[in-house]
Parts: structure tokens; sequence; C-alpha cells
């Protein structure tokens, strides 16, 4: 059974989100069929989270204070330091597959533990928020986080592809893990008769950007409005750096009319007391809008059928709809006074004392009592719960243990046949990488890699060795390299040779003694046949394993506007084609001004093997020239930052386009068609052997006819069709269980 330690800088005795994240994340991994330890940060002061993990199976809850694992700890917290190192002792008492760690400092510290590194499934929250936040020292320690953990656990969209874009190792390992909504089976919320209170629940901490203190004064203002109103708030977690704030949140809590606070409850408690309101509450401060995170209490009201009144971001919108009748947004037009600020709710503050200069303006509150007035409506609120409980379906615990287990499926594959030493050989293993981490996760294999310093140049007494000792060695690229393993092959030693273009009009495969290789992979039908035309080898030696995508990776949301945007990865060298990419937009262009072409690649200037060539500049000198001046370009053309991040960038991409003159499988158009993309490419030679005559096209005009016809007639159908092509063809997994076929045979 697969063994796992979970650890979340959070406090178990305070119910907040972070502290359920914990609970859930221990019995989403036991549903998904782990071992799991929980080590604790603080001592257990209430049993409200942790009794519900003492007696579930397979889960042991490890409290240091009660075990004595640390002199002098006493009563106090954890400090990230030590929380590591009990860590590290818990896994070399009982040798744990992967460790949850939750907080970028313990993180950080952890990323830092070799015998940590590469193991750590890192879940990040506590992140830089935006770019201007995220420093060059920000930046580094979580480059070191990224590069020890084997995966980073993301709470939303937003924030993964925030941490891909502005932190490049993160690209590849960012996974989703949203929150989950776990509510007691049969537990569901009533809509309220016309005879009673319009109950409100709010659950969690009380501070300033949550707003928890305008809350206890909605319950006078909505009978303003004539609308009776109760307020139900459970927490005993007070926040906020002003004390005569603290002070008068608790007055509110404690004497505020129509108020009732619960105190702190257990989970479930807590979910049975918001089961006998009718509307939630999570509407915070605007500066809360740019969030990347979700609030867990959203997904728990709608899981109990209770519709929520929160800010419209981005983010809502895609979880509820833009159309979501309970946004709290200020209503059209002008506003009515409510006569309401934040020292009018509990005692006003006494001489000397700080004055809280944070209020929420008189809009926001419109909005948010417009939101609730509507929601004393019956038709507007069954709408409104609908959505949420509909919404909460993707966060239920089944479904987090369902993406734990394809993501442990994929970490811990079945054991191969035998045990092998495998030796991975080239001096650019980019396009190897996903194989390489799988070959390394397979039991029963130990995988080393021989890092070529350049084509020709490696340590040779280390190859030499590794030769020596493998069982299987992998060279990537048919270069120098295979010549020098081919050469040392041993008796019973199994040599794979991948091939690609640039090989086959070099001087190596003719150099090459074919009797020594044990099979010759390409990865295209149409390159299998020209490596036979040209080199004369065998046909039972050449083997067609395609290139793969991580569908799971590029399976994401688009943007708006993606279905008027062009997307180009890659522009040089010159058969790439940039030309006619730009071809093809002013032809859409001419009867859509709106579409846009993005190009995400080095410059050609960057390339100094590129820039060096006559005929390579003045053709790019004449590609930006058009761009500059013919009227159907100029400002249409989008130059993107070259990086890893291509998952985030394709969520403002429609259409995929490969215009170039020859390409030996060209992966682009794949991930795009995996990221909800349709792909367009002109017939470049072998194309049609790697993807559907649907997709190809003679011409820049034909192609930007389709795409036109594409997007007003049939672009779901065609979205639909190419994901499950690209899926079917070209999945990760399927592509890495061929190669351990070919390793392990």
């Amino acid at each position: 059974m697969i063994r796992a330690i979970v650890y979340g800088d959070v406090d178990l005795n305070i119910i907040d989100g972070s502290a359920i994240w914990a609970q859930s994340m221990v019995r989403a991994l036991a549903e998904a069929g782990c071992e799991v330890r929980l080590l604790l940060k603080a001592p257990v002061r209430t049993d409200r989270l942790t009794a519900p993990l003492l007696g579930a199976p397979g889960v042991t809850v490890v409290s240091p204070h009660e075990r004595g694992m640390l002199d002098g700890l006493g009563d106090r917290a954890l400090h990230p330091e030590q929380a590591v190192t009990l860590l590290t002792a818990l896994d070399a008492e009982e040798p744990a597959d992967l460790v949850v760690i939750r907080g970028r400092r313990p993180a950080g510290l952890a990323a830092a533990e070799s015998a940590l590194a590469g193991r750590l499934w890192t879940y990040l929250t506590d992140v830089p928020q935006s770019i201007g936040e995220l420093t060059t020292a920000a930046r580094d320690e979580l480059t070191r986080i990224a590069r020890a953990s084997r995966l980073l656990l993301c709470q939303t969209e937003e924030l993964r592809c925030f941490l891909e874009q502005g932190v490049p190792a993160a690209c590849g390992k960012s996974v989703l893990f949203p929150p989950v909504a776990a509510v007691p089976a049969g537990l569901e919320a009533a809509p309220p008769t016309g005879d009673e209170p319009l109950r409100l629940a709010y659950t969690g901490k009380f501070a300033p950007a949550w707003n928890t203190l305008e809350m206890t004064a909605l319950p006078d203002l909505l009978a303003e409005r004539g609308v009776k109103a109760e307020l139900h708030m459970v927490g005993d977690k007070v926040h906020g750096d002003d004390p005569g704030w603290a002070r008068r949140m608790r007055d509110a809590l404690q004497g505020g009319a129509g108020v009732t606070w619960h105190g702190g409850m257990s989970r479930d408690d807590a979910l049975r007391a918001s089961a006998e309101c009718h509307v939630g509450l999570s509407w915070r401060r605007p500066e809360m809008d740019a969030s990347l995170e979700l609030s867990t209490k959203v997904l728990e009201f709608g899981a109990l059928g209770m519709p929520v009144v929160l800010n419209r971001t981005t983010m809502h919108e895609r979880l509820l709809g833009p159309d979501y009748p309970l946004f709290a947004e200020p209503p059209a037009g002008p506003a009515g006074p409510t006569g309401f600020s934040v020292r009018a709710v509990g005692p006003a503050p006494e001489d000397g004392e700080p004055q809280n200069t944070e209020q929420a303006p008189d809009t926001e509150l419109d909005g948010a009592l417009a939101a609730l007035t509507a929601a004393a409506y019956p038709e507007t609120y069954a709408l409104a719960a609908k959505r949420c409980r509909s919404a909460a379906e993707e966060f239920s615990l089944d479904a987090a243990a369902a993406r734990l287990r394809h993501q442990l499926t994929r970490a811990f594959p079945d054991p191969a046949p035998r045990p092998l030493r495998v030796v991975v050989a080239g001096h650019d293993l980019k396009f190897f990488t996903p194989l390489l981490e799988h070959l390394r996760s397979v039991p029963g294999l130990e995988v080393r890699v021989d890092h070529w310093h350049a084509l020709n140049a490696h340590d040779e007494e280390r190859s030499a060795e590794l030769a020596a000792w493998a069982d299987v060695v992998i060279c990537e690229w048919c270069g120098p390299n295979a010549l020098f393993y081919s050469r040392r092959k041993r008796a019973g030693q199994r040599l794979l040779v991948r091939l690609h273009r640039f090989e086959l009009y070099a001087p190596w495969p003719s150099r090459l003694d074919i009797s020594l290789i044990d099979q010759v992979i390409c990865v295209s039908p149409h390159y299998a046949r020209l490596t036979r035309e040209r080199t004369g080898w065998p046909e039972d030696k050449i083997t067609v394993v395609p290139n793969w995508v991580d569908v799971d990776q590029f399976d994401r949301p688009k943007l708006p506007a993606a279905d008027l945007t062009l997307g180009l990865i890659g522009m040089a060298p010159r058969r790439k084609r940039l030309d006619l990419a730009l071809d093809t937009l002013a032809e859409l262009r001419r009867g859509d001004p709106r579409w846009l072409l993005r190009v995400k690649s080095k410059l050609p200037w960057d390339y100094w093997w590129i820039w060096k060539r006559d005929e390579e500049r003045a053709y790019f000198e004449e590609v930006f020239r058009r761009i500059r001046t013919e009227p159907e370009l100029a400002g249409a053309v989008v130059f993107d930052p070259y990086g890893q991040d291509v998952a985030a960038w394709l969520r403002r991409v429609g259409y995929v386009l490969s215009p170039s003159d020859d390409e030996s499988f060209h992966l682009a158009p794949a991930e795009g068609m995996a990221s909800g993309a349709v792909p367009a490419l002109l017939r470049w030679p072998g194309v049609e052997t790697i993807y559907d005559e649907r997709w190809i096209h003679d011409d820049p005009q034909a192609m930007a006819a389709a795409l036109a016809h594409t997007r007003e007639n049939d672009l779901t159908e065609a979205t639909t069709t190419a994901k499950t092509q690209v899926r079917t063809d070209y999945a990760l997994d399927d592509v890495c269980t061929a190669w351990t076929t070919l390793v392990t045979t």
C-alpha cells in the first residue's frame, strides 16, 4: 500500500479553510487507498477536527506533543524547522512514498532536505498573489520548492497558471487539487418560507477583509428594506492588527441585533448549523477579488443546497455563471443610502483608541443588500441554490479521492516484469523529460542519466562506467552518443536509439552499426519510412512511438476571446513559416478585424546560428516589415515570451497553426488539441500520418476559410473531436506504457 505523510502549517484547534484542508486531504488520501500519517502542528485542545480521523481506516494522527517527540516543546506549536525535523524523523521511522506539505516556509525547508526531495507533494497557497509581489527572492524560493517536489497541488486554475508563468520549474508538475466540500449524508438546507426570517450563515474566521463586522449590521439594514433576517455566525478565531476592530467584532458577535454567535464548533456541527439557515455569506472586500484561492465555505454551502452571496470575480463567474443572481455588486442606477459605516457597529471607539479607516463603502453594502433582498424571492433563490449545488458536486470528497487516485496511479505505476538498470544518454533531454520521470517512477527500474555537455562533449570515464553498469541504454538523439554506446555494447545488453529529423540528415546514422542496435524509435510513420530509405536499415529495427501530450496538464478552461485568437508556437528558423501564419491572419481579418495572432517563441536573433545567416535575417526583416506596415496585420500580432508555461498560454488561444515547410511531428498542434484549440496545419510532408485530414489545408486562404467556418458553425464539435483524437492517439500515459514495454521486453 502507498504510504503518505501529511503536514499542514495550520492549527487544527481553530476551524477555518486551512484547517479543514488538512482533514479533507487526509480523508481523500485514505479514500484513494493510502496509509496516512497526519503530523499535527499544535497540541490538541479541542478534537473537533481530529476526532473524525482517529477511527478512520488507514489513518494515524501523530501528536508530537503527546508523544514527547521534541525536548522542551511544551504546549507550543511547531515552528517550520521543527516540523521538517519531525517529518524527516517519521519518514526514517517508516519510509513514506509521498509527503504532502502545506505552507511555503515548511515546504521551502523540506525542499532543502535531500531525504525528502522528489517525494514532496506541495500544496501552495501562501504565495504572492500578483506578478508585482513575485520578487526575485520569492521566485527563487518557489523554484527550489518546485524542483524538489514531485507535484505541486494548486487550489485553482488561476493559481496554477500564475505559478507556471512566474516559476518555469512549476511547469509540468502543477496539478489541480481544489478544496473539498464534504457534508454529512442527508444534510440539506431548506428554502425559506414566507413567514420566517431569512437566516444568513457565516462560518470561519473573523477578519476585516472578510467583511465580518459589516455582516453583523445586515439584519438591521435588511429590515429597513422590509426583509426580516437573522445572522448566524460560527467560529472563534478573530483576526486583525487593530485591537479596536477586534473588540468591536467581539461586541457585535455578542450583542449585535439579530446576530447569533455559536462560537467554535466541529466541522460537522458547523455544517448542521449552516443547514438550518437559508443563505451563506462569503462577501469580501474588493482587495480580495484578485485572490488565487477559492473559499471552501462557498463550496460547502453549495453542497448543502444553499445559495451564497459573494463577490463577482472571474473565478466565481466560471464557477456559478456570469448571470448568477446573488453576486454582491451595486444594482444598476444610483444606489440608495444605507446610513451605515463600520463605526456604527458596536460601541464608539474610546478616546485615544486607533481609528479603523478600512470601511466598506456604501456602494459595496448596497451590493450585498441587493443580493440578499433578491434572495427573498423564491424564483431567484431556487435558481441560485441550483447553481451552487451543481458547482459543489465537482468538489466532493469522492471527486477529491478520484483526483488523487489518478495522480497516485501515474506516480506509482505497476511494477515492471523484472528489475533493470537503465541509462538515458544525450546532450538535450528536454523532449525526453516526461518519459525520464516516468521510468524513474516505475518500481524495479533503477535509472541513471548520462547528460552530455554537447553533441560530442561528455565525461568519457563516467559514460564508460554507465555503459558497463546498464542493462538497457536509451540514446536520446542518434548522434555521437549512439556511436559511443554501440561500440561498448555488451552481450545481453539492450540499446535503444531515438532518432529525430535533425540526425537523419547528419553523418552519424551512416556510421552506426545497426546490428548493435535493438530498436530505432521514430516519432512518426513518415520519418520511419524516410529513415529506412536513407539508411537501408532493416524494417524490423525501426518502430514508431509518437510524441506525447500530457492531456491532463493542457485541459484547462479557455479565456474570453480565445475563439478569435490564432496561436503559433516557435517561429524560427524560417522553415517554421511565420509569413504563412500572417497570410492566414490577414485573410481572416478581412472578414472580421477582431482576429489576433499570438506567437510564443524566442526571437530569431536569440539564436546565433540563425541570425548569422543572411537568408534568415532577410526573411525575418521582411516579416517584421509586413507586421508594421500592412493594414491587415498592424496591431494584430502579439509576441509572447518563450517559456515552459505553454498550457497556461494556450488558454488564450482557440486555434494552433502549423504552417511549416517540414516537421518530424510538430507537437504544438497536439498540445493545442488537448487544450481545446482547433489545429490548423498546412500540408507539409508526412503530416497526414500524424494528424487527421480534417485539420490539414492546402494554403493559407483555405486554412482561413476553414477556421472562419468552424468558428461560426461547429466550434464546440471541433474542439471536442480534437480533444478526443489527441487523448486517443498521443496521451502521455499510453506513450509511457509503450516505452516501458520497449525497455523491459
